[in-house]
């Protein structure tokens, strides 16, 4: 009985019961135009006092209300009322308006539905409760029989007034099982007619490869820019307390390379930061309504910040030979921005894992028939900088950022030394 009762007046049941009176309100319009419709082919002076010629202009309004399910604002708010109120899985329903003429089709389908069985029921919904509960209320009041009602005169017999609660009371549960039934249809064709078609679920799965290559290139930025930054500081300031008594001079080098580090690597996390920023606001635009679009960084290039590389990468205790036999100022911009980021990430690698006093020869050029950007990191201890357990993804970055500008990566051990070779097109798509 519990489980009866749950059924015909549980909260998921009044919710779409809900739905259903919001699909009458809707219908009404298209009632009206209906009415318009059949109104010149019935002899009834007021339509409205007349329940087959209001059935009539209900069922002329209906297919009105399919064509209006063609519009494409219709599947996006229909799916919402449908996740709010008919307790269906919203992983079931399709997002955003329907692109293809199927998907468009079962929308109209479903529109329709939704007032038709909206339209009864909300009618319903007006009509069956008062007469029910005059008809509960009928033995109690006499004066009701001589009213106005128009009750039928089955009422002026004894037994008649004895079973009239009996029927009001029946009235009101089947309202109740009509509404629960329909909702219950509803929320089961909801996903067949409003569920996503192959279409829908490839764009939904291009959107979710886009959010991951963003979450990818943050990742790999921070990675970069901060992983290699902490690096830096903390075998700076390891070399520095080494030979605090006996270098001051050096001591003085490496504070100063650690303050530099620290402050162009707060430039660069805004940089990075601003990879979000630029995903949450297409096209630049302000995070806030009524708010100034907040400036970030320029990303570090090969021709404006190799140099100080060099220098802080020094200043940690690794021995850098380079040889940079290109004009940086010649690069396309993009590329000039991920050559600082493989370099920086293959002399972050050489000292974070080989250690202080390891020399790393790096060479930057144009290979001989101008389409290509050579580089080359030479480390000659091999042993040292292979990735420990867990690790290996500044090696991984370096390859994703030359695979995503159509270059190559070779990186191992080479006749005694540990070599690192990266080759990006100059020209080309990217």
């Amino acid at each position: 009985m519990t489980a009866v009762v749950r059924s015909l007046f549980g909260r998921r049941t009044r919710r779409r019961w809900i739905h259903l009176i919001l699909g009458g309100a809707l219908a009404m319009p298209y009632v009206f135009v209906g009415e318009l419709i059949v109104g010149p082919f019935t002899n009834s002076q007021n339509l409205f006092s007349s329940l087959p010629h209001q059935l009539l202009a209900f069922g002329a309004g209906l297919p009105l209300a399919a064509v209006t399910g063609l519009f494409p604002l219709t599947r996006p708010m229909s799916v919402a009322v449908v996740r709010a109120l008919c307790g269906v899985d919203g992983d079931r329903l399709a997002d955003g308006p329907a692109r293809t003429r199927q998907a468009k089709g079962r929308t109209a389908v479903w529109f329709a539905l939704h007032l038709g069985f909206g339209g009864v029921i909300a009618g319903m919904s007006l009509a069956t409760p008062p007469f029910a509960v005059v008809l509960i209320v009928l033995p109690l009041y006499v004066g009701l029989r001589d009213s106005r009602l128009d009750l039928p005169e089955l009422f002026d017999h004894t037994w008649a007034l004895a079973l009239s609660p009996v029927a009001g009371a029946a009235m009101l549960a089947a309202l109740a099982g009509c509404a629960a039934g329909a909702g219950a249809l509803l929320a089961r064709w909801a996903p067949e007619l409003l569920g996503p078609t192959p279409e829908d679920r490839l764009a939904a799965a291009e959107a979710r490869a886009a959010d991951l290559a963003v979450r990818n290139r943050l990742a790999r930025e921070l990675h970069d820019s901060v992983g290699h930054a902490l690096s830096a500081v903390t075998l700076q300031a390891g070399a520095a307390r080494r030979v605090l008594d006996s270098n001051p001079e050096f001591v003085r080098e490496a504070l100063a390379a650690i303050e530099d580090t620290a402050r162009r690597t707060v430039g660069e996390l805004d940089a990075v930061l601003g990879v979000l920023r630029d995903a949450g606001s297409p096209g630049g635009a302000p995070d806030f309504p009524g708010s100034a679009p907040v400036p970030t960084a320029p990303s570090p290039t090969l021709a404006a910040d190799l140099d100080c590389l060099l220098r802080r990468t020094r200043a940690g205790g690794l021995r850098v030979t380079a040889a940079v036999e290109a004009d940086p100022e010649a690069l396309p911009p993009l590329v000039s921005r991920e050559a600082y980021r493989i370099v920086q990430e293959a002399l972050s690698n050489a000292l974070k894992h080989a250690g202080p006093g390891t020399s790393v020869a790096l060479r930057v050029r144009v290979v001989p028939d101008g389409r290509e950007l050579a580089i080359t990191a030479e480390n000659p201890a091999p042993t040292a900088v292979v990735p420990r357990p867990g690790g290996g993804h500044g090696l991984r970055g370096i390859a994703d950022r030359a695979r995503l500008l159509g270059g190559t990566t070779e990186c191992g051990p080479v006749d005694g030394v540990w070599r690192l070779h990266v080759r990006l097109p100059l020209e080309g798509p990217v």
